[in-house]
This record gives C-alpha cells, structure tokens and sequence, in this order.
C-alpha cells in the first residue's frame, strides 16, 4: 500500500446513532405529502454533533440504528442545535448518549485517567456534575497510581464517585443542550 492510500482505519466512514426518523419529512412543512423527503435526525459518535439528513429516497433505517451521515443517497446534511430537534429526537437523546459511553468504556475510561487542567483554577474533571476540589484529587491520586481500567474499577477506588458512567452521560447532555458553555470536552459545535 502506498502512502497516498487511504488505510483501513481511515475507510471507516463516520457513524451516527438515529435519534428520529420521519418518512414523510417534517410535520410543520405544509407541502403536499409526496413532495416531502425522508428526515434522519443523528447524532455522532465520536463528537456529539446532532444532524439533520434528508435521503433522497426512503432509507430503511430505525431509531437507534448506526448510520453513515455522509453515504451517497443523503442528498442534504445539516448540523443543528438541540433545540432544532423534534420531540421524539430530544426524548431519544439521552438513551442513544448512555449507550454510545457504554458501547466504548475505554473511550471514556480513558477521560479520567488523560484529564488535564484548563486553567490554573480549573481543571477538565472540574467540569464533570458533582466533582468539586475534593473528587478531582482523589480521581487525580487514584489515577497516579495506576491507571483506570473501567468504570466499575474508578467506582471502585475513588470513594464519592458512584457513577463515573452517568456523570459522564450527565456533561455530555449538558454539552448537547447548551450552546453557550464557555467550556467543551466531548461535545462539538459548529
């Protein structure tokens, strides 16, 4: 293989989970319903950015599924705020960010044992809901020792903290719903 070919991780095409699908578009569109195209709301898996597809013909996919936001018969794809998502998608949010932090624990386990300082007050576990000055220096000595290996092993060693999951899923929430934190870790914004 020669440099200027792609490898196989770089083939990997982007996947999103389906929060929404809408056959027949948008409720709110007031043309007639054959003028309307399929709508996919999605969320990305590796940096939390919510989209808009619209296919160009009926997809074939289900809420939850993994999908490529950029494969060929997406004739439009938008970033857009938590607000811009229908009901059903903002209901689904929570669900789909619980199982993307579960289906890739080293990902996240990994969060606490590379957490560096932002500022020289503030630190990157500062961000996380409910770890003030005390948590992060326990989280910080723990992880000195010896890496984190899973959630249950942070559980386990830093007394205070009882779900480093969901405390997790809790800042990435945070980071999807509002567009006005000065500070971001896991969720990207356009």
């Amino acid at each position: 293989m020669s440099d200027s070919e792609p490898s196989d991780e770089q083939q990997v095409a982007p996947s999103a989970v389906v929060l929404d699908y809408l056959p027949h578009g948008r409720t709110d569109d007031d043309r007639p319903q054959h003028q309307k195209q399929p709508l996919v709301y999605a969320l990305d898996t590796s940096d939390f950015q919510l989209f808009e597809v619209v296919f160009s013909e009926t997809p074939g996919i289900n809420i939850g599924d993994a999908v490529d936001v950029h494969r060929d018969d997406a004739e439009r794809v938008s970033a857009v705020e938590f607000e811009d998502l229908p009901g059903g998608a903002q209901s689904e949010l929570e669900y789909a960010v619980e199982e993307i932090v579960d289906g890739d624990e080293l990902r996240f386990v990994d969060f606490y044992n590379d957490a560096q300082p932002i500022t020289l007050r503030l630190h990157q576990l500062n961000l996380l809901p409910g770890i003030g000055k005390k948590l992060r220096n326990a989280i910080l000595d723990e992880r000195k020792r010896k890496p984190f290996e899973t959630f249950e092993d942070i559980e386990t060693r830093v007394n205070g903290l009882h779900d480093p999951e969901g405390v997790l899923v809790e800042r990435i929430l945070e980071e999807i719903r509002q567009d006005d934190l000065k500070y971001r870790t896991f969720a990207r914004t356009e």
